[in-house]
């Protein structure tokens, strides 16, 4: 499908705004990939907080310019596309489950916070917990003495009423 000049300019420019948001953005390939596996990966990245486009080359390099993922255009080579986040591991997991299971998909690379990550770095970046959860485990350790200590102060009046109820009950 061959776009138009404002055509491209409106993609260059959706592009270029979704990546100044994000925090990781990786590109990938996908030779011979249906149309159905392409719309089933776009659906699991945007379920997951993230997004996914496949770019034409010459219109991404145009995008790129100007955002912290400039590093991404030695990438940006055969059938690309590019999945972008603003959680920094959330696009990772889902591109690096999905090639796991599909072995037309490979991730190519990626830029996280104007740091390039090759593949290795990616797969590592996927095995990560994701941002909510490290935050739900920081608040549970936070959150844990706390409930020990209420527990432990309630403990002794709690001891107390059983005590008055068995002796009320003899």
């Amino acid at each position: 499908m061959s776009l138009n000049r404002e055509q491209k300019k409106v993609f260059v420019g959706d592009l270029s705004s979704a990546l100044k948001e994000a925090s990781l953005a990786i590109v990938t390939r996908q030779s011979g990939m249906t149309v159905a596996e392409v719309t089933a990966l776009r659906n699991k990245m945007r379920a997951a907080g993230a997004s996914y486009k496949v770019v034409k080359n010459t219109l991404a390099k145009i995008a790129i310019q100007g955002t912290s993922f400039e590093a991404l255009n030695d990438y940006l080579t055969g059938p690309a596309a590019i999945a972008a986040s603003k959680d920094p591991i959330v696009a990772a997991k889902v591109a690096v489950e999905y090639m796991n299971d599909n072995n037309k998909f490979e991730v190519v690379g990626g830029v996280l916070n104007e740091k390039v990550l090759d593949l290795a770095a990616v797969k590592a970046l996927a095995k990560l917990p994701s941002l909510d959860v490290l935050r739900s485990q920081i608040l549970g350790v936070i959150m844990a003495p706390a409930t020990k200590l209420a527990t432990i102060i309630k403990e002794p009046s709690a001891s107390v009423a059983r005590v008055i109820a068995a002796r009320a009950k003899q």
